[in-house]
């Protein structure tokens, strides 16, 4: 490979946006407190007690950072382990809609004519239903499961991801390589599988910043009207619904949950709206 390759791909590596850096910066930070922390400090036990410290305020000196909860279960501990529950519900969730939204979109966009014109349709019949007001009614009538939680994630925030790949994959279809497959004899699938969904995947990435983000926002909703997960597991946000019940005696209970919950959120919409604008000027310089 050519010297010069090298130095534009390195430069394209060098202009990656501070932004984004700060947010992944930020994003690993986050992951290492939740999943590190309570190894190194083996009592931060985020359900057990402490009935000498009822609703007690943040002290570094009381061994309470964050403060304790009306029955004083320590704030920091539960924070720790909401954050562990909210990032692999909406790593998961975001999973299924990547793989959903590819597929859909690298389908739709490679079989074109009606096929396509169906597909974008049965679209755009998704995108007008009240999804969230289905989730809820299926929460409600199946009961809180973890894997219906995920499936219903998942196939909420994957619609917005299959029309953009449905889109790219219409362009790429025109494009000489898969021109020249198709005249070499290969099959639809092996064309889905060699050539488009390949050239699908950095626009996945790029929407993994964005879709993450939206899970974690939906669970958080969900586990703020009590449709989250089942006791004694938390999450964010069955977090900020309990804190929201202590607002008046222990605000603390709801602001540290919630300062989390924003920070994760903005870091991951910085953190997607910067590898889409690196992406994009790395296919420019290619």
């Amino acid at each position: 490979m050519k010297s010069g390759n090298w130095k534009t791909r390195l430069a394209a590596i060098r202009r990656f946006p501070p932004l984004a850096s700060v947010s992944l910066v930020m994003i690993g930070l986050l992951v290492a407190l939740c999943w590190g922390l309570p190894w190194l400090v083996p009592g931060l036990d985020p359900h057990r007690p402490d009935w000498t410290a009822l609703s007690s305020p943040p002290s570094l000196s009381g061994g309470h950072w964050f403060g304790t909860d009306a029955i004083g279960r320590d704030i920091l501990a539960r924070t720790l382990a909401g954050g562990r529950l909210s990032l692999t519900i909406g790593a998961l969730a975001t999973a299924v809609a990547l793989v959903i939204g590819l597929a859909y979109g690298a389908v739709a966009g490679y079989a074109g004519g009606r096929t396509e014109r169906a597909m974008v349709r049965a679209l755009d019949v998704l995108s007008a239903l009240p999804f969230l007001l289905i989730v809820i009614l299926l929460l409600a009538l199946f009961g809180r499961s973890l894997w219906l939680l995920l499936a219903a994630i998942g196939g909420y925030v994957w619609i917005d991801l299959a029309r953009v790949a449905r889109a790219e994959a219409a362009r790429l279809r025109e494009m000489p390589f898969v021109l020249a497959a198709r005249a070499a004899g290969a099959r639809f699938d092996q064309v889905l599988r060699w050539h488009l969904l390949p050239n699908l995947l950095p626009l996945g990435l790029v929407y993994l910043g964005l879709i993450l983000p939206q899970a974690i926002l939906v669970e958080s909703f969900l586990g703020f009207l009590g449709l989250g997960v089942d006791e004694p597991a938390a999450s964010w946000g069955s977090l900020l619904g309990e804190g929201t019940q202590e607002l008046d005696v222990a605000p603390w209970s709801l602001l540290f949950p919630a300062g989390f919950l924003v920070a994760t959120l903005a870091a991951f919409q910085f953190l997607g709206d910067g590898l889409r604008d690196w992406l994009d000027e790395r296919r420019d310089v290619a």
